[in-house]
């Protein structure tokens, strides 16, 4: 049985000689059994070529989508930064408005302002907040999109506010132009307003201004309209001017090099009255400057609208 053949003969068209070929039938069954397992081998191969090359582009529909989202996330993540930073310099511009409206109306509601959030709302802070911008980070676009829609309406209410101030300022002109509202000259903080140690005594000391430093006879202007009321030396200060500028509010300026203007004298916002100094009890050329309402002093800051 192991022997048993086929016989192919092969008639060609013309007058040749017609050959015959013998194949043993086991030598057939095993070409046979080949060609079948390479067409498995191809049907298979097919398949797996068609699933790779689908996969391979869902897999770059995936990378592009990706690449979308991140897009989007980081556009998001930048108009948080920004409307944040934003609310945050409105927001201070705001309480330093709603500071100045004690000075003529301290029973005024003003005083508190609309712009408060309350702690328990879960509302988001009206501030440039750098912990609100760091938790973006993990967020999906979804719970992104709903912070900015919160910071939005934040926007609004801040804008309302500001509405609310512009309005109670259209009648107070007076009183804005003797609000001290500007740097009186401009130059590096090396003290700023509060408890400090004293550099002569090193004793802990209130200090009831801002020391600016400046380079010496740099210019000195006036913060606001007012009166001059004293220009003259005093102790450890030096050279002294002292302008009031009405409703109880009064700026010293000291360790001057030169005074400008003299008692009575009437001065506006902007006005050079005098020249940065080191005179007095002073360790280098800067400019003393205190503001004081009805006798007490207020830190500077709080008045100052243009950082």
């Amino acid at each position: 049985m192991g022997n048993q053949s086929y016989t192919v003969i092969v008639v060609p068209d013309n007058n040749a000689e017609v050959r015959r070929y013998r194949v043993r039938k086991n030598l057939l069954v095993q070409v046979l059994v080949a060609a079948g397992i390479l067409v498995v081998l191809i049907v298979a191969g097919t398949i797996h070529y068609f699933k790779v090359a689908r996969d391979a582009a869902e897999n770059r529909y995936l990378r592009e989508e990706n690449l979308a989202l991140q897009a989007q996330l980081k556009t998001i993540r930048e108009r948080i930064d920004h409307i944040g930073t934003t609310l945050d310099r409105v927001e201070r511009f705001d309480k330093k408005l709603r500071v100045l409206t004690l000075l003529s109306d301290p029973q005024r509601n003003l005083a508190m302002g609309p712009t408060e959030t309350d702690p328990g709302s879960g509302e988001v802070p009206a501030s440039g907040d750098n912990q609100f911008v760091r938790a973006t980070a993990n967020e999906s676009p979804v719970a992104i999109a709903s912070r900015l829609d919160r910071l939005s309406a934040e926007a609004t209410r801040q804008e309302q506010s500001l509405q609310e101030l512009q309005a109670y300022f259209q009648d107070q002109k007076s009183l804005l132009a003797s609000i001290p509202s500007i740097w009186p000259t401009r130059g590096w903080v090396t003290s700023d307003f509060g408890h400090r140690l004293d550099p002569y005594t090193a004793d802990q000391v209130m200090h009831a201004g801002l020391d600016i430093a400046a380079p010496h006879g740099k210019d000195v202007h006036a913060p606001a309209d007012g009166t001059v009321v004293f220009a003259g030396l005093e102790g450890g200060y030096g050279n002294v001017l002292v302008i009031d500028h009405g409703y109880g509010i009064k700026t010293r300026y000291g360790h001057l090099s030169a005074i400008l203007v003299k008692p009575g004298d009437k001065v506006t916002r902007g006005q050079k009255v005098a020249l940065v100094g080191n005179t007095g009890r002073s360790t280098g050329p800067h400019l003393h400057y205190e503001v004081r309402v009805n006798g007490i002093a207020q830190n500077p800051r709080k008045f100052i609208l243009d950082e």
